[in-house]
């Protein structure tokens, strides 16, 4: 009401107030509100300079807008395979994948759980090539007691309405502790102007409605009891599954020095489509997140390698299956859903 009141949909003190809430959040100096994590990511790459002829390292496992958007700026997504317990990616991976051409690398933080950032950030830096955080399922997650986004030359974060901090709609972020870089991460979300009809330089509408940073300052106080509250859960599910022998399921991994906030609660197991429909049949919601690594995507086969594989990729997108883990879930439901994966296999052994 407040928005509407100002009439200022657009930019304004409700996306600055943001702004500044969610730095001081993530613990940097700034932070740059964009219309969605794909366009954060990718007026970062545009920050950065990056485009045609330029090579960027991302993992072959992961939400699209990771390599998608290095195609768009014109430069080539370079894929990496992942680790087998975390499916994230590792520095041994990547080291051999740089080139003189290598402009970036982009960790994913996936389902919750910040990547293995010191040895990358590393390697990063003897290649002398910046590092863009893919944080968009990870606000609120740590590694060595920093908030994920604050690690890299920037942090790109989503606000889907299914992330654990939601917009009523699409609405993105980036962090930074570079000045500069974050003037022109402004310029470059508005048509490149810093002031009205003056333009530096191309770039595009990447701006923050004033409603979705309104929706979103009223809901990040209630963030960190929200992640708890997923951390529980996911501890109850770790009790359930243990307390069944349920072997053959793999439980999301938890890391020394990294605070898992569980965006999502992957498991892994055989047989994982006919397991999936059963819990349909059960009336419970799963998801695949995600069943087509981008070295297998129709659209990426010009860029795919031929002469390498990707064995825990490949193995991950065919077991991996998500969870209900949201923060209203009550025992009850998880103790259905266990026994659910539970009655599945011994319907299957009988």
């Amino acid at each position: 009401m407040r928005v509407c009141a100002s009439q200022q949909f657009i930019m304004g003190p409700e996306v600055e107030a943001f702004e500044r809430e969610i730095a001081a959040f993530v613990g940097v100096p700034f932070a740059i509100g964009l219309s969605s994590g794909t366009d954060a990511l990718l007026v970062s790459l545009m920050a950065l300079g990056i485009g045609p002829g330029d090579e960027v390292i991302t993992p072959t496992f992961s939400f699209f807008a990771t390599a998608g958007s290095v195609s768009r700026v014109g430069a080539r997504p370079v894929f990496a395979d992942v680790d087998p317990v975390t499916l994230m990616m590792r520095a041994e991976d990547v080291e051999p994948l740089i080139t003189p051409r290598t402009r970036a690398i982009i960790p994913v933080h996936l389902y919750g759980l910040c990547a293995d950032m010191t040895p990358l950030l590393s390697l990063a830096a003897a290649a002398g090539v910046p590092v863009i955080e893919d944080a968009a399922q990870a606000l609120g997650a740590t590694y060595g007691g920093r908030q994920a986004g604050s690690f890299g030359a920037t942090g790109c974060f989503s606000f889907f309405p299914s992330k654990n901090l939601g917009a009523f709609g699409d609405a993105g972020l980036v962090t930074t502790s570079d000045e500069a870089l974050a003037a022109r991460l402004r310029r470059l979300r508005n048509h490149g102007a810093e002031m009205r009809y003056y333009h530096r330089e191309i770039g595009g509408n990447f701006r923050l409605d004033a409603l979705q940073a309104a929706v979103l300052r009223v809901k990040l106080p209630h963030l960190a009891r929200w992640n708890a509250q997923r951390r529980a859960n996911a501890e109850t599910y770790r009790r359930l599954f243990t307390a069944a022998g349920l072997t053959q399921v793999m439980l999301p991994p938890e890391a020394d020095g990294r605070t898992h906030i569980y965006h999502q609660y992957v498991v892994r197991l055989p047989e994982r489509d006919r397991v999936r429909a059963h819990l349909t049949e059960r009336g419970i919601g799963t998801d695949v997140y995600y069943p087509v690594p981008f070295h297998r995507q129709e659209c990426f086969a010009d860029v795919a390698p031929r002469d390498r594989a990707f064995p825990h990729a490949d193995r991950a997108s065919a077991e991996v299956l998500a969870l209900p883990i949201f923060p209203e879930l009550t025992p009850e439901q998880q103790e259905h859903v266990v026994a659910s994966v539970a009655d599945c296999w011994t319907r299957a052994e009988a």
